[in-house]
């Protein structure tokens, strides 16, 4: 597959021209905010530390769970709970100082400007139904900046992996490969994914959703983490989700970005910490956004 473009835009408004010096994997890379030997290091050691994070969710995958109902109604299990209190203790043995995010146990804040973010199992629901669409997110950051992106998918034997000017790679049944987003530049053409239609509706964020999905080529719901490595893979062309919190951005986005994509909210804005998201091959990106906050009839 030839290399993308190496640039584009990501908070413009419109789509962007290869001359465009703020999207792509060069502009992923000067992103990187401490020397390449640490990144390598925090990677090595993410990838270290999910190998635990995997045993201990294959270990309850389709069995009996002990499952609990959180405030808002979302679901945990045991294998939550204990990858997350794991992915912890390692990364404080080895990172004393470093402040850490998780889905389950919260903030912890250390005395260093990095952070790991932590989604110990993103796709519980998947998990507890035993479909095997799951996997545990890891997002570094430093300075305010993501740095290194980690996706671990035990039962489907994948992982995604990125660091600031190291490229996005997937390890699974075929190796471990370069990948890339595709070059799709038209809505006509575009597979687009999402997480749930329903909660999209529900959100009022994408009031353009039903037109937008109408018009693509394909349409799925490939929700959770797979949605986005599909994008960095370069099997669909955006992936589009409400409702999400940190941990469950953290990781994909690195990957995404070093893969040469793009990621916003549906305000254009590039966050974690907002209610939608819109990840994308980068070529479509303003169009993705221009469609689905347009009300039907307007």
């Amino acid at each position: 597959m030839a290399d993308p473009p190496a640039t584009s835009g990501i908070m413009a408004a419109m789509i962007t021209t290869p001359a465009d010096p703020d999207f792509g994997p060069a502009w992923s890379a000067s992103l990187a905010r401490v020397p390449e030997i640490t990144l390598r290091e925090w990677q090595e050691f993410a990838l270290a530390i999910c190998d635990e994070a995997d045993d201990i969710a294959l270990r309850h995958f389709r069995r009996d769970l002990d499952i609990e109902r959180k405030p808002d109604r979302s679901f945990v299990t045991v294998a939550d709970q204990g990858i997350e209190k794991v992915l912890r203790e390692r990364i404080k043995a080895r990172y004393p100082d470093h402040g850490l995010v998780g889905e389950e146990y919260g903030d912890e804040d250390g005395a260093s400007p990095t952070r790991w973010i932590i989604d110990p199992i993103d796709g519980t629901h998947n998990y507890i139904r035993g479909v095997p669409l799951f996997g545990t997110l890891i997002g570094i950051e430093h300075e305010g900046e993501l740095q290194v992106g980690v996706i671990s998918a035990p039962a489907m034997r994948e992982r995604w992996y990125a660091y600031r000017g190291g490229g996005a790679w997937n390890r699974g049944l075929a190796g471990v490969r370069q990948i890339r987003v595709s070059r799709v530049a038209a809505i006509e053409d575009a597979q687009i994914l999402y997480g749930s239609a329903r909660d999209t509706a529900a959100s009022g964020f994408m009031p353009g959703f039903d037109a937008l999905m109408t018009a693509a080529w394909r349409e799925r719901g490939f929700g959770d983490f797979w949605g986005y490595a599909l994008v960095a893979e370069g099997a669909a062309e955006a992936m589009l989700e409400t409702g999400m919190h940190p941990w469950d951005l953290a990781g994909p986005v690195v990957v995404i970005e070093e893969a040469g994509g793009k990621v916003t909210d549906v305000f254009g804005e590039r966050r974690i910490d907002a209610p939608s998201f819109v990840g994308s091959n980068g070529h479509l990106h303003a169009e993705v956004l221009r469609r689905v906050r347009q009300a039907p009839g307007a």
